[in-house]
């Protein structure tokens, strides 16, 4: 075992506190920099301070993601222990493919507030995005049928979200709970991401991602990228962005990524936050290797002294 394997943390945990690991490194300062631009002018961090319903503004939630991503990147990156294997959650698949080499970090914030902007203009009527953990997968496609909604990401065996519209989620999820489901609880995201909802979205998306990346980008050596919607390597970019538009509207296949991650055998995983749900659900999946996330550790150096620690017997 060797390496690092980086995750890269979705919507639903932004916070007052996002940046803290971060916020005052000199590393981090181009990206917030960027940051500021993509948000009007504002700056991320007073922004995660300032807290409420803003900050999960769909529009605002993939910017302020993308800013942890790629801060805790630029601060922690240069020091992680190669080889590399990479996944991007939902939203941040985007930065994923920067810190993959395959865009540039302007590039990134560019694609993923156009990204937000195409999800919400295609977005007709109030929607979003349910967790539901407990039941077996043919129980959650009987909702799904029973209810119009559709599984939007795959977490595990009895770890699912799914996805539609806000009064057919509620009252799947009510039934959801009524069979037995452990937890059942609306996030908040407030588009139907990873749904055919969205598929006008895909094809919008994917017509940026010709104009704004160059197809002929190749992964570097020592690094693996995976595709969110199956699990797979992404190689060039060039096979790669049809994959990356699909997955707006298409079920990731989050399970099969932290499986691709597994099988890369890295010595330990570090979500780049925010939030911890990542590294949660890759110690259940692999508990042979240590995972963590930024926002379990108070500095920047407190991460890299677990990065470079010995590790002992599983």
């Amino acid at each position: 075992m060797s390496g690092t394997g980086v995750l890269c943390s979705g919507q639903g945990n932004q916070g007052s506190g996002m940046y803290d690991l971060v916020a005052a490194e000199p590393a981090a300062a181009p990206i917030f920099a960027a940051a500021r631009r993509a948000l009007g002018g504002r700056d991320a961090r007073d922004v995660a301070r300032q807290g409420g319903k803003f900050i999960h503004r769909n529009d605002v939630a993939q910017i302020l993601c993308c800013t942890a991503t790629l801060a805790a990147w630029a601060v922690l990156g240069p020091s992680l222990p190669r080889p590399l294997v990479i996944a991007g959650y939902s939203a941040s698949e985007v930065p994923a493919w920067a810190i993959a080499g395959l865009i540039d970090v302007p590039t990134a914030f560019d694609l993923v507030m156009r990204r937000a902007a195409i999800m919400d203009a295609e977005t007709r009527e109030a929607s979003g995005l349910a967790a539901i953990i407990g039941l077996r997968r043919a129980s959650i496609d009987d909702l799904c049928r029973a209810h119009e909604i559709d599984v939007a990401i795959v977490n595990g065996a009895t770890h699912f979200i799914v996805g539609g519209s806000v009064h057919r989620i509620d009252d799947a999820l009510a039934e959801a709970r009524q069979e037995g489901a452990s937890h059942a609880v609306r996030l908040p995201i407030h588009v139907a991401s990873h749904t055919p909802m969205l598929a006008a979205a895909s094809g919008r998306f994917l017509d940026v991602l010709r104009e704004r990346v160059r197809t002929d980008e190749e992964v570097p050596p020592g690094i693996r990228l995976i595709a969110g919607v199956d699990g797979v390597p992404v190689r060039r970019a060039g096979e790669g962005i049809g994959r990356l538009a699909a997955q707006v509207s298409t079920a990731i296949d989050w399970a099969a990524c932290m499986d691709a991650c597994r099988a890369a055998r890295p010595s330990r995983i570090l979500e780049l936050g925010p939030g911890d749900a990542l590294a949660r659900m890759m110690s259940e999946q692999a508990p042979g290797i240590p995972s963590r996330s930024v926002a379990d550790f108070k500095s920047a150096s407190g991460v890299l002294a677990w990065l470079v620690a010995p590790v002992g017997p599983p």
